[in-house]
């Protein structure tokens, strides 16, 4: 199928997902949904460092809460224009306010993609868990500067006010899942279109032995930065709706530990090496996070996923797609005999 084909078809099941919930009536099942189409996203954005090129990346909370801030900031700067801007330049702020949600996606996704190139560009000599202890510490001083950061709301927090209804599509937080649903498709069919095109090779090169990709003439260090841009641009704009999903942004929620570890656990536990397992891993351990947070308690949530990764760690290290492609090799692989009857003698 090809990559057009693909993303109609993913956008057609999405949007009759999305009509056959409204028939619910329940804005919970969007609540949740939401949840789960966020982790689709991350996961996705994950796994193109991660799973194609074998970058392992803890910080996504970082690249997450960029896009989240951002929307504060923007939501915040009319009044601050007010505050302590001449009236002649203040009145041209205002139009922030009208800004729609889909505008501070892609500024979002366009501040963590710098962020991300950034990052790349910064430890292109790193390899390994060096790389994943700078992406740690690339988030520990993303928090600490949001932290001290009173624009934003610093340690207190910043309230962010949604509006109760959109026109033509009613409750706003429909129209937040209609939007991240749409966000998971298009992560996605970018995921299947590099897996299958000369760039998913040279990551695969990246992934498999990096020193003799270079000696082969792979351009290991923009293939990187294309990596690293895109993963930090897809969970950029995965953050950017974010306020307006939780009404009350603080640094604890934006950087949870959930974000960081979902982001990893949920593409191993799929499989890393093909757009499907970060699609089926969300699906999985966001679908029983949801389920444990409304049965039993929230915290138990990352019980689930740490007792899902261990399992799978032993059981599956390549995850569902590498033991479903074992057991379509078993079936396909012919019997050999232990007895041939030609050599038996009359």
């Amino acid at each position: 199928m090809r990559t057009p084909v693909f993303f109609l078809v993913s956008l057609a099941v999405g949007l009759a997902l999305f009509f056959i919930a409204r028939q619910y009536g329940n804005d919970y099942i969007f609540f949740a949904g939401y949840t789960v189409l966020q982790f689709i996203v991350l996961a996705t954005a994950w796994n193109i460092l991660g799973g194609y090129c074998g970058y392992v990346n803890f910080g996504s909370a970082a690249f997450f809460a960029m896009g989240a801030y951002t929307t504060v900031a923007l939501t915040k700067f009319p009044n601050f224009a007010n505050r302590y801007l001449p009236e002649s330049i203040a009145w041209l702020a205002q139009g922030i306010t009208y800004m729609p949600i889909p505008v501070f996606m892609l500024l979002g996704g366009l501040i963590a993609g710098l962020v991300g190139l950034g990052t790349g560009y910064l430890t292109l000599r790193l390899r390994g868990v060096f790389f994943a202890i700078a992406t740690l510490a690339l988030a520990v001083v993303l928090q600490t500067l949001i932290v001290n950061w009173d624009y934003v709301g610093g340690s207190r927090g910043a309230y962010v006010i949604r509006p109760a209804t959109v026109p033509l599509i009613g409750n706003y937080v429909e129209y937040l899942f209609l939007l991240m649903m749409v966000l998971s498709v298009i992560a996605l069919t970018v995921a299947r279109g590099i897996e299958r095109s000369q760039l998913g090779y040279g990551f695969a090169t990246i992934r498999d032995d990096e020193l003799a990709a270079e000696a082969s003439g792979v351009p290991t260090l923009r293939l990187k930065l294309v990596a690293t841009t895109l993963s930090g641009a897809f969970m950029g704009m995965a953050g950017a709706p974010f306020p307006y999903y939780i009404g009350f942004l603080e640094p604890s929620s934006a950087f949870g530990l959930a974000y960081a570890v979902n982001s990893i656990a949920m593409p191993m536990i799929g499989g890393t090496t093909s757009w499907v397992g970060p699609l089926l891993g969300a699906v999985l351990l966001g679908s029983l996070q949801q389920y444990a947070t409304v049965t039993i308690s929230s915290a138990v949530s990352l019980l689930v996923v740490g007792l899902l990764l261990v399992g799978f760690v032993i059981i599956a290290p390549n995850g569902i797609v590498g033991l479903f492609q074992k057991f379509v090799r078993h079936k396909e692989e012919p019997e050999i005999p232990l007895h041939d009857p030609a050599e038996e003698t009359p």
